[in-house]
């Protein structure tokens, strides 16, 4: 069978699409100045509102001649990250996408945009420094977005895979993963993102996880002195001196704890109970309970809470350790099982805001693509917060978005006095679109 040659171009001039009725149905690609991304404009309008990509900018040292500039680091900026936002996760993208206007005008600018190799260029000027300023970025507007000091903040610090498909700096092979890759760890308050730090895989999960920790504490207490600060994370970060330091610190924490042979023989007698009144009663059991428990390089014990199940598979048993007062069915269920949401979060950046796109050969530059994720994940959970509260859309995620809000069709013109986008007039989600813009453009 004869291979396609993917190299040829491809004659766009003219599209047949068949007859309707009488009428032959005709395409062809000389509509003028049109957009498909009329969404842009409300990217836009958050970043404005936030001064996300002006902060942003101020991060990165641009090597260049100031009397050669035609793009600045905040017109790229923008471009990048809008294109992301916007699905356009290639560079090779902005071939086209530098001459949309819709696309220019977002940015800021009434003439072309940055090409792909210019883009390419702001990748290399990224170092450890840049990555540093950027995380003080997505710490401050998370502390920008209180009206008022919260009462409590829980810190989900969760790691997690980027496959990596090439020979990129740092690529080491992770034996759970099965592959190549990356081993980034997040940092989620909710749904907001407070650090993107991508990491080599040959070390442990938890590696600068209490550095981080101590950083993102230290700079909340400055700005929230009295902000109750919980740590959580799954077993792969229960580390004796996280959890001394969280005690020295006043820092409530609840964490999974690995199974062991102590801890099995702790739980033993109630798994055997469950066994019998699953066989008796064909119900699936479940209990949770407490206990105190010290591990051989813990200082002293620690609260343990188990969570005990018996079905069709047998056993399914959980433990977490905990600093926190309460019901511990309340915690088990109502504060450790909601850590599942920061999952949530880390896919729609990892997937939808392509943060596993690290195809660089040097490792600070591929940090600084995912941290150009991180800013593209911002600017859409703000979308949702301040613009899009009570309605269909409030909760949706990236790929929804895009479809019903970002991806509208519009008609571009551009006068001496004028920028007009003639937006598609039976989009469904045009009163969406007008509402989520007039929540923007109030002060």
């Amino acid at each position: 069978m004869p291979k396609p040659n993917c190299t040829e171009e491809i004659d766009v001039g003219s599209m047949d699409f068949g007859r309707l009725g009488r009428r032959v149905v005709q395409g062809c690609f000389d509509g003028g100045s049109m957009t498909s991304d009329g969404g842009v404009m409300l990217l836009g309008q958050v970043d404005r509102k936030l001064g996300l990509m002006d902060a942003a900018a101020r991060c990165i040292a641009d090597p260049r001649n100031p009397l050669l500039i035609t793009h600045d680091v905040r017109d790229m900026l923008r471009q990048r990250v809008y294109g992301l936002a916007l699905g356009w996760e290639d560079l090779n993208d902005h071939g086209a996408l530098r001459c949309d206007v819709a696309v220019q005008t977002a940015v800021g600018v009434d003439h072309e945009i940055a090409s792909a190799p210019t883009l390419c260029r702001l990748e290399k000027w990224a170092d450890r420094a840049t990555a540093w300023r950027l995380h003080e970025v997505l710490v401050n507007q998370f502390i920008a977005s209180f009206e008022s000091a919260p009462e409590e903040l829980v810190l989900d610090f969760d790691a997690t895979d980027n496959p990596l498909h090439g020979q990129q700096e740092a690529r080491f092979f992770h034996g759970y993963y099965d592959s190549y890759c990356y081993l980034p760890l997040y940092v989620f308050c909710g749904q907001q993102l407070l650090c993107a730090y991508l990491r080599p895989s040959n070390i442990d999960a938890a590696q600068h996880a209490g550095a981080i920790l101590k950083l993102l504490v230290r700079r909340l207490r400055q700005s929230w002195p009295q902000v109750r600060i919980v740590f959580r994370a799954d077993s792969g970060f229960c580390r004796q001196r996280i959890l001394n330091w969280c005690e020295r610190a006043g820092v409530h924490y609840i964490v999974g704890l690995a199974r062991n042979a102590r801890l099995q023989a702790r739980v033993a007698f109630a798994e055997l109970s469950m066994k019998d009144e699953y066989e008796r009663s064909g119900a699936k059991q479940r209990m949770v309970d407490e206990f105190d428990y010290a591990a051989q390089s813990w200082p002293h014990e620690r609260r343990v809470i188990t969570r005990l199940e018996w079905g069709a598979q047998g056993c399914n048993p959980r433990f977490i350790v905990t600093n926190l007062a309460g019901d511990p069915q309340a915690l088990y269920d109502g504060v450790y099982c909601q850590r599942g949401e920061a999952e949530n979060r880390i896919k729609e950046a990892q997937v939808g805001l392509f943060a596993t796109r690290t195809s660089c050969h040097v490792l600070r530059s591929n940090q600084l693509r995912m941290l150009l994720a991180a800013l593209g994940y911002v600017l859409v959970e703000r979308l949702r917060a301040l613009a899009l509260q009570g309605t269909e859309l409030a909760t949706a995620q990236i790929d929804t978005l895009r479809i019903k809000l970002l991806k509208v069709a519009a008609v571009v013109t551009r006068n001496t006095r004028r920028i007009r986008l003639y937006l598609a007039s039976n989009w469904p989600s045009a009163q969406t679109f007008a509402h989520a813009m007039s929540q923007l453009r109030s002060p």
